[in-house]
């Protein structure tokens, strides 16, 4: 398993030379996050938010949390010391849920991939970590102007995928997978052909990566596939999965970055 994307609690409490990047973040209360951030977070971290820092406008089409604008983005990178080759360590306390989408945009724009804490802000108060609540002033990095995100389809490409025999993923609890409950989007269900892989079954409830062959024991066959589409409610939560794919060194699975609230607002 590439251990490497993961960094542990410890190496915050010594010298680390990593930019840290706080993604706490709650669904149900999107202020949540920034205010715990201001409560307390590792020293030296800045705070990136999902809806306003790592998604672009929503509209009628494209899921509730679109790709940013990359050349945007790689501004607000930039003002927060970050360049192509900055080391970075991202984490929440949502077991990669937020802080595994960081890795994927970043990744995506050809960035230095960030590592993820394993386990998260609990993790490093559990080491005995002491939070800050200063925020720091950065070193802004030199301006970047990127090519567009990569590694991702809109809908007409993952229909194409899936004609020339793409393996698509659903990432959501079996729940939602199933159309039993659909707590968010207005339609419940999965795209036709989707198998479910939820995004939880990466980290153990304490929010740490499972080992090679948990990882494994999660995906199961679908290691063997040729082509892997992964998707989730928003594109979000499906960067966990993606995450746990490169663990396993499939870096060519693909993102349905509108995931099931694209695809159901065409319905």
């Amino acid at each position: 398993m590439n251990d490497a994307l993961l960094a542990q609690p410890e190496e915050l409490l010594a010298e680390h030379g990593a930019v840290l990047v706080d993604c706490r973040f709650s669904l149900a209360d999107p202020g949540e996050g920034r205010n715990l951030f201001q409560g307390g977070h590792v020293p030296g971290a800045c705070y990136l938010h999902l809806n306003e820092d790592m998604s672009g406008p929503v509209a009628q089409h494209g899921g509730r949390h679109p790709l940013p604008d990359a050349a945007h983005f790689a501004q607000l990178l930039a003002r927060h010391g970050i360049g192509p080759d900055t080391p970075v360590i991202a984490y929440d306390d949502s077991r990669f849920a937020f802080a595994a989408r960081l890795w994927w945009l970043m990744r995506s724009l050809g960035y230095r991939a960030p590592r993820l804490l394993d386990g998260g802000y609990q993790a490093f108060l559990a080491v005995g970590g002491e939070p800050a609540i200063t925020i720091e002033a950065v070193q802004p990095a030199r301006a970047h102007a990127p090519a567009d995100f990569s590694g991702y389809c809109d809908i007409e490409d993952l229909r194409q995928a899936q004609r020339a025999g793409a393996l698509l993923v659903d990432s959501r609890e079996e729940k939602r997978y199933q159309g039993l409950e659909e707590p968010i989007d207005p339609v419940a269900g999965h795209i036709p052909g989707a198998i479910n892989r939820p995004w939880q079954g990466v980290t153990c409830a304490a929010g740490k990566a499972l080992d090679l062959s948990g990882q494994r024991e999660h995906w199961g066959d679908a290691l063997e596939s040729g082509q892997i589409v992964v998707y989730c409610g928003s594109g979000v939560t499906a960067c966990v999965n993606l995450f746990s794919l490169a663990l396993l060194g499939r870096d060519d699975a693909t993102l349905y970055a509108g995931s099931w609230s694209d695809w159901c607002s065409y319905l």
